[in-house]
């Protein structure tokens, strides 16, 4: 993240100019004020959003200038090449909606599309991701096109103006940015592109110095002027097919890459038939709540139903931490192994119903001892079945990736909760030739080989479809109105730290900045729970006795952000003090005169 002061702007048109760090105060990770507030990872992305809603904009419209700019200060994470998924609240019309935004794979994908065809065997992971196979169709400039279309009252060409000014300005080079160069700079440094703009002189740019992108500032701008047209069918969509089908591969590499790269095979024509989809949103109660979730092809809004329904069936006192983390940890175990039997991109409505009904959470919280922990993995429930028992099969538990996530309100009470993704910090290495932006490695989201054993694998790859996500943009109304709006990066372990800012919250009582700030532990059906150091000091022994065990800790676990409605249009805009670095949050009317945060 790269803190900056709060920024002075004429107007949307014009370039951000810093006020002097004397004169305006830095944004925090917490404000609290009126009239709506935005939260994401980085302060400049997160100040592009503010001045749209300063200058009447809605929550869209700052949502989308905002989204525009973490492509340029976040690029390993976002850009034109991401696809994600949007959630949305309608003030005027008290309604719920989604966006589907997914990456999809060509139409020539098959189930044994990542089988090396010489041994049979499956691509390692890198081998696949570091190649034109695993670019899948980018949803994101889709995504910003409907939902201004939809909700907005700004065009997509003055959203990306100030996107476009930061990329040919720059911005200073942090820790947290040189890091995640040096995290890959052997995949980074078998591209020529690549290595023009991230590995000048052969290494990571200098800490402080000036990060330009002046080819992604023309291309924000191209598509400025001729629509996102100039994306999907026509030069700039051109110069992204020729990069997945002959990868930019250099003649004088930094750094040794242990495969070959590979070229994949999308074409022109998928990126023209490329659509967003506008499923309706996933719902569930919980303690009077409605919780808001995004459907498939993402499984976030499904788990956290079906982790929340458990939480209320088994119903553990909140004045005892243990055991509301250790059901928090059982029922996320549960809802894991029934994400991997069921849930992928043609899931069924009725499954997902049933999934995500409290009848079914009877079925699997009755499997919960308050005293002792499940072995793991555990078996999905049997979906057919009215009884307690699960089936079995063989059962591939979960890893991480890398994301970011917005969360913006606006004055008339309007919600955007957006998360979206290259799927690894660096997509697939490559940058396209001349267009400054980095392709998406989206399609090693699907299962390589079945993983159910003889059951279906619902996540194994086809033609156009989309891989499963664990994404979960989620919003929460109180009586009708919003009360929590909240989402996260992190692959599997997004929906455990969107589940478990939610438990701190409500069953917890702890405040919204502090849910964000307490440490996690994620438990993905896995033998062993991924904790933060904190969170094993902290409740390792307690959680242990139980009969919990613990894998290797994680330096960290997620980087959300999340936004409270406190009524009469208050709003605490929250997002992380420490995580990836810090988050930055803004409110449009701040309660005090000074710090935002």
């Amino acid at each position: 993240m790269r803190i900056l002061p709060v920024l002075a702007v004429a107007s949307l048109s014009t370039v951000f100019i810093a006020a002097p760090a004397s004169a305006a105060p830095v944004l925090g990770p917490t404000a609290t004020g009126r009239g709506g507030g935005i939260a994401t990872v980085d302060a400049t992305s997160t100040a592009a959003g503010l001045d749209v809603l300063r200058h009447g904009g809605n929550a869209i419209d700052a949502a989308v200038a905002a989204a525009a700019t973490l492509g340029v200060t976040e690029p390993f994470v976002a850009g034109p090449a991401s696809g994600g998924f949007l959630v949305y609240y309608d003030a005027e019309h008290r309604r719920v909606s989604t966006i589907d935004g997914r990456e999809t794979g060509p139409a020539t994908m098959t189930p044994t599309y990542f089988i090396d065809p010489v041994d049979g065997l499956p691509y390692d992971f890198q081998e696949a991701r570091v190649s034109g196979l695993s670019v899948g169709v980018p949803g994101a400039l889709a995504t910003w096109d409907t939902a201004l279309r939809q909700w907005g009252t700004r065009s997509l060409a003055s959203l990306l103006r100030p996107a476009a000014a930061v990329a040919e300005r720059g911005f200073p080079v942090d820790a947290q940015f040189r890091q995640q160069i040096n995290d890959n700079l052997a995949a980074f440094g078998q591209f020529d592109s690549t290595k023009a703009l991230y590995l000048p002189g052969g290494a990571p740019p200098a800490l402080g110095s000036t990060q330009r992108n002046p080819d992604l500032a023309a291309t924000y701008r191209q598509i400025a002027a001729q629509g996102i047209g100039a994306f999907y069918r026509g030069p700039i969509g051109a110069d992204l097919v020729k990069t997945v089908q002959h990868p930019p591969v250099s003649a004088n590499p930094v750094g040794s890459w242990a495969y070959p790269i590979r070229p994949g095979n999308l074409t022109l024509d998928d990126l023209a038939g490329y659509q967003v989809r506008r499923p309706a949103p996933t719902r569930s109660d919980f303690r009077g709540l409605s919780v808001y979730g995004m459907s498939t092809p993402s499984s976030g809004g499904t788990a956290v139903s079906e982790v929340l329904n458990i939480l209320e069936k088994v119903n553990p006192s909140s004045a005892d931490v243990t055991q509301v983390l250790h059901t928090y940890l059982e029922a996320s175990a549960l809802a894991f192994a029934d994400r991997g039997r069921y849930v992928g991109a043609y899931t069924s409505p009725d499954v997902l119903r049933k999934l995500a009904s409290d009848r079914w959470a009877g079925q699997r919280a009755c499997q919960i001892s308050p005293t002792s922990a499940l072995s793991k993995p555990v078996a999905p429930g049997d979906i057919n079945a009215s009884g307690c028992t699960p089936t079995a099969a063989s059962l591939t538990p979960d890893t991480g990736r890398s994301t970011t996530n917005i969360t913006v309100s606006d004055r008339w009470g309007n919600v955007v909760e957006w998360t979206f993704t290259l799927e690894q910090f660096g997509g697939n290495g490559i940058v396209v030739p001349g267009r400054g932006f980095m392709l998406n490695n989206e399609l090693t989201d699907f299962n390589f080989v079945p993983s159910q054993g003889a059951a279906p694998d619902p996540n194994l790859p086809g033609p156009g479809k989309r891989p499963r996500s664990s994404m979960s943009p989620t919003i929460v109304l109180k009586h009708g109105q919003p009360f929590l709006a909240l989402g996260s990066p992190g692959g599997a372990s997004i929906i455990t730290t969107v589940l478990q800012i939610l438990v701190n919250r409500l069953l917890l009582g702890m405040p919204l900045p502090a849910a964000l700030a307490a440490p996690r532990a994620s438990q993905r059906n896995s033998a062993g729970i991924q904790a933060e150091p904190a969170f094993h000091v902290a409740y390792g022994p307690s959680l242990t006795a139980l009969g919990h065990t613990f894998g290797p800790d994680m330096a960290e676990l997620g980087a959300a952000t999340a936004m409270e409605f406190t009524g009469y249009g208050g709003v605490i805009a929250s997002a992380e003090p420490v995580r990836r670095g810090g988050g930055a949050a803004a409110v449009l009317w701040p309660s005090n005169s000074g710090r935002q945060g």
